[in-house]
């Protein structure tokens, strides 16, 4: 199954290129981390998310199992590319995928969407409500979603072990743990149209993913 996935060069989606090998995709905006996503194991296309067209996004996904939104405007951006990549590339590859027929999506959010963030800054808070606008759009959509916030993200070794539940504690989780986790629901299609929060915990991943069946 070809697994598309936005934000084919950041640290989550690398791990999971790792992860899924020549089943993946990655989408890059920058033509220099063509050989990153190549390095992980995966095929890279150049495509500018905040330029492309739903038709040609939906030509990429043509033929594709299951796309993922990984993408983020990153450290340092400030409020309208919060909105451009966080809210809007998502409703993109939404849009795509209806038009290519590629009903698995996955999305990922985060820890504080859906309310109103608490403290933080401007950018913050248009974060959120990037997060949030993004989740909202995808549910009223007729596609296999589904939608994991992952807490904090730190770079630390996975362990394997998460809590994956509508609704958990505050807390953190390596980006090892998120991408094995997106990788587990891709193979298991579980969790179709649920919204689920994800840190670190004592149950081990392949468990956590096969109760949500």
């Amino acid at each position: 199954m070809r697994i598309i996935i936005a934000g084919g060069h950041g640290k989550i989606a690398l791990r999971l290129e790792r992860l899924l090998g020549s089943a993946a995709v990655g989408l890059v905006r920058n033509p220099a981390h063509v050989s990153d996503v190549e390095a992980a194991g995966a095929r890279a296309v150049v495509c500018d998310l905040e330029r492309a067209s739903a038709e040609e996004l939906a030509a990429v996904l043509d033929g594709a199992g299951a796309a993922v939104f990984a993408a983020g405007a990153g450290p340092g951006s400030g409020v309208a590319r919060k909105d451009t990549v966080d809210r809007a590339a998502s409703a993109l590859l939404a849009d795509a995928a209806e038009r290519a027929g590629v009903r698995r999506f996955l999305q990922i959010s985060s820890m504080g969407a859906g309310r109103p963030p608490a403290g933080g800054d401007e950018v913050w808070a248009a974060y959120i409500a990037a997060k949030t606008q993004a989740e909202e759009d995808l549910r009223g959509r007729d596609l296999d979603w589904t939608i994991i916030r992952p807490g904090g993200l730190t770079d630390d070794p996975g362990t394997g072990r998460i809590r994956l539940e509508p609704e958990v504690p505050r807390g953190t989780v390596p980006r090892d743990d998120v991408a094995a986790v997106l990788a587990g629901l891709l193979r298991e299609r579980a969790a179709i149209h649920r919204t689920l929060e994800l840190v670190s915990g004592d149950t081990p991943i392949e468990e956590a993913v096969a109760a949500l069946r």
